[in-house]
């Protein structure tokens, strides 16, 4: 049995990578998605679990401890990570998971799993950007303000991924990323299982 694949996802606050990511699940329920480990308190209408499981700090610094994380950082006196046993077992049961994760937490899974493929979710202009959070109307200007400048930031690392989609659409960036994730399949190292078939059939 062939392993699984990684696939790493990002995109700055305002890309609609979520939108996206929840029409990847819809159309291919079989994908697995990475759930991050988090020490901040659970917020409303978030479920244990879901997006998140939420664990106490010694237990995180534990899991720095004992090398159990692809990815992790700080931000607030919180941690946010990624847990490698639950990657390990999907792709070794031959299941295609995604992690989604900022830049920099990218950044470290590529060095510890360079055979991960790793996808930017990108905005059709940085006016659309502006737009999208604007529009969202829960959050004050010097807030979104603040998450430009961070999406700037993330942008301009764009270029350190395999691939980048545009979501002008998210049914279309969903199916784009799907294409990506079906290519891999593909692949001759994916696929030598085949030809060792054909050749002892001859």
């Amino acid at each position: 049995m062939n392993k699984g694949q990684v696939f790493i996802i990002s995109g700055p606050s305002g890309s609609g990578k979520d939108t996206v990511l929840s029409q990847i699940f819809k159309k291919r329920p079989e994908i697995v998605f990475s759930i991050s480990s988090i020490t901040r308190p659970m917020r409303e209408g978030e479920t244990e679990g879901e997006k998140y499981n939420f664990i106490s700090k010694e237990r995180f610094e534990q899991m720095i401890s004992q090398n159990e994380l692809l990815e992790y950082n700080r931000y607030i006196d919180n941690y946010y990570g990624t847990p490698a046993k639950p990657v390990r077992e999907a792709t070794e049961s031959g299941k295609d998971i995604i992690i989604e994760v900022d830049v920099n937490g990218a950044a470290q899974i590529r060095r510890k799993m360079p055979q991960s493929v790793s996808i930017f979710i990108m905005p059709p202009s940085f006016g659309e950007l502006e737009r999208r959070l604007s529009c969202r109307g829960t959050e004050p200007r010097e807030v979104i303000e603040k998450r430009l400048r961070s999406a700037l930031n993330e942008i301009r690392r764009a270029e350190e991924y395999d691939y980048i989609v545009v979501n002008r659409d998210v049914s279309c960036a969903a199916d784009d990323i799907i294409s990506v994730i079906n290519s891999r399949r593909l692949t001759v190292e994916n696929q030598k299982h085949i030809i060792d078939e054909v050749l002892r059939k001859c």
